[in-house]
């Protein structure tokens, strides 16, 4: 593995664990009144081109974290529809 790949991997790994968090407290307290709905269409709609992107590129770093990203933020999306 070289540098750059390696790079790719903490990268994707800090900012997919990153979003974690916020997910874990919207579904325990299903509050979700501070949360922008604008940013999580946005959010999602920049990493769904990202996924495109890192499939364009056969970027498995890329591909996987958006991936992992894009699930947590249709979650969020669907919590803050119902809870919201």
């Amino acid at each position: 593995m070289n540098h750059i790949y390696a790079i790719g991997i903490i990268a994707a790994i800090l900012t997919t664990t990153a979003f974690f968090p916020q997910v874990i407290k919207v579904h325990l307290s299903k509050h979700t009144r501070d949360i922008s709905m604008l940013m999580c269409v946005l959010l999602a709609a920049g990493v769904l081109l990202w996924i495109i992107y890192g499939l364009l590129r056969n970027s498995h770093p890329i591909i996987v974290a958006n991936s992992i990203t894009f699930a947590l933020t249709m979650y969020l999306i669907y919590l803050k529809m119902k809870y919201g």
